[in-house]
């Protein structure tokens, strides 16, 4: 099983229940090195200053706060230690709210709670509750010399932790959510409903794949057997929409007929089945 990542105490009032932090999810991705083409050897990046015009030992480098163009607050270790969080093995939990009232732009990263032994039934208690109330439970953490909000909540009948983003890591652009004077018909609107409803389905998750990542595997794959690698043809670049309403009828009809046909194919199938029973 995985290392975890923190181990504590979630402390609700005079309760207190001893878990262990696993990351939930982690990006699944197959990296590229850079390789010398003559020798087929990684390249490394060496520490360089271009002011010197020499290399530089990692001993010789200090961490800084650019506050104006080639102007730094230079920062020593010892001082960036004696600011920095000290470690804890407490998940206070300081306030509930309700699930629907918090945005998925907060959540950042997620871990699996675990509970020890020892707090098993507090654990299911408390997640049960969750359940019920459809709640979530906000907390403070100190984890890897750093404070976090936290949001604890329920999730297959077990309890997983997101870190917040601080309401100033949201971005603010001013051009955002600003609604030009259009003029939008209630043709369209319904049009644009049908639409969405004709495509609404259940949320199932294993059915998305990040078909980059899994033709990258096939390049990697036929180039190591020497095969001949086969590029597919660009995207073709669709026409901008000029009526609304006739893309809004074409959408439909396609997504209509789409269903029609896998409707059509099911009983077939059936009827396969029947005849070779």
């Amino acid at each position: 099983m995985a290392a975890p990542v923190w181990k504590g105490c979630i402390v609700l009032s005079l309760i207190s229940i001893p878990i262990k932090l696993y990351a939930a999810a982690r990006s699944e991705r197959t990296y590229l090195h850079q390789i010398h083409k003559e020798c087929n050897t990684r390249v490394r990046q060496p520490l360089f200053c271009p002011h010197c015009n020499r290399f530089v030992d990692r001993g010789e480098v200090v961490k800084g706060y650019e506050f104006d163009e080639g102007q730094y607050v230079l920062m020593e270790d010892k001082e960036l230690k004696k600011i920095a969080a000290a470690s804890s093995h407490t998940l206070e939990i300081v306030a509930f709210t309700k699930l629907k009232e918090i945005d998925p732009i907060f959540y950042d990263a997620s871990y699996f709670c675990i509970p020890e032994e020892s707090g098993k039934k507090a654990y299911q208690l408390l997640t049960k509750a969750l359940e019920d109330t459809q709640t979530v439970g906000i907390g403070t953490l100190m984890m890897h010399q750093r404070d976090y909000t936290v949001f604890l909540r329920p999730y297959q009948h077990g309890l997983v932790l997101h870190t917040m983003y601080f309401a100033n890591e949201i971005r603010q652009l001013p051009e955002y959510g600003v609604l030009e004077h259009v003029k939008i018909k209630p043709q369209e609107i319904k049009l644009t409903e049908q639409l969405i409803a004709s495509l609404t389905e259940p949320f199932r998750p294993k059915q998305y794949h990040n078909e980059f990542q899994e033709r990258l595997k096939r390049l990697i794959e036929a180039k190591q057997q020497g095969k001949t690698v086969e590029i597919g043809a660009e995207n073709k670049r669709r026409a901008p929409v000029i009526d609304m309403m006739t893309a809004l009828r074409k959408s439909l009809e396609a997504t209509s007929s789409g269903s029609s046909d896998r409707t059509k194919a099911k009983p077939r199938k059936n009827a396969l089945a029947r005849k070779a029973s």
